[in-house]
């Protein structure tokens, strides 16, 4: 691979890189208030944290998350070495992408709700992420470093071993996992955007669950919606416009308290 790195090490490092190059772009288009969720003055009154403390909280997370990934694929190199010849065909790659993609999604769905309805566990680790009301690109996995372990990192591992898939496989995964997380927090909604147009998960719909009407709703992440309207927790939406520029995800049903 690439400069001699391994695929061990290309599957660990390769998501980091990703996220902060994908975040980067964001950065640069955050001035587009005609494409805003909400305003830049909103961005920057409403969030209860600094950009410099998500920036530490997201580089803790990515830490451990390295960590538990060199970890994970030195006990299943020799699974992974005896499987990786075998595991080439589109159809293979194709099966363990979806089976991933919703293993990932199933555990971060109930976990993530459970931390919702845990009084406890709010308050004291998942309100950390939610003290971003407007979020943005790079605070996509600004969490309680507890959160980051359950949620994240134990999640992506389950999905990579349930799957099957190789490390060589787990690079692309895992990167293209990274860029719809940080999709989904990047506050924009552009115009021809390919996860707006193929996931109904996406940027608004995952910023409704960060206002205070949706906290109870849309807990799905990152790529499905299927949870949330199997067990009544799905708030649909319209995207209207703002005055003064851009858009706002209003709801198009009573919500109640559940």
């Amino acid at each position: 691979m690439a400069f001699g790195m391994s695929d061990e090490m290309l599957g660990t490092f390769a998501p980091i890189v990703v996220y902060w190059v994908y975040s980067g772009i964001y950065i640069s288009l955050g001035s587009f208030e005609n494409y805003r969720l909400h305003s830049k003055k909103d961005e920057d009154n409403k969030n209860l944290v600094s950009k410099a403390t998500v920036v530490k909280g997201v580089l803790l997370q990515q830490a451990v998350q390295a960590v538990v990934a060199i970890l994970l694929f030195t006990v299943t190199a020799d699974d992974a070495g005896a499987s990786a010849g075998s595991n080439n065909s589109v159809i293979v790659l194709a099966s363990q992408f979806i089976t991933a993609m919703v293993v990932l999604d199933t555990w971060q769905y109930f976990m993530h709700r459970y931390m919702h309805h845990n009084k406890f566990l709010y308050k004291h680790i998942h309100s950390q992420h939610h003290r971003l009301v407007v979020p943005y690109a790079f605070g996509a996995l600004y969490n309680h470093p507890l959160e980051g372990l359950l949620l994240d990192t134990i999640g992506g591992a389950l999905s990579f071993l349930l799957s099957g898939m190789s490390p060589r496989a787990s690079i692309f995964f895992f990167s293209f996992a990274t860029i719809k997380t940080v999709d989904d927090h990047c506050g924009l909604w552009l115009p021809g955007n390919l996860f707006h147009v193929f996931f109904k998960n996406n940027t608004a719909y995952h910023d409704v669950h960060h206002q205070l009407y949706g906290n109870k709703y849309n807990f799905s992440q990152p790529f499905f919606v299927m949870w949330d309207r199997i067990l009544g927790t799905y708030m649909p939406y319209t995207l209207e416009k703002r005055k003064g520029g851009g858009f706002e995800a209003r709801p198009t049903r009573e919500y109640k308290e559940i």
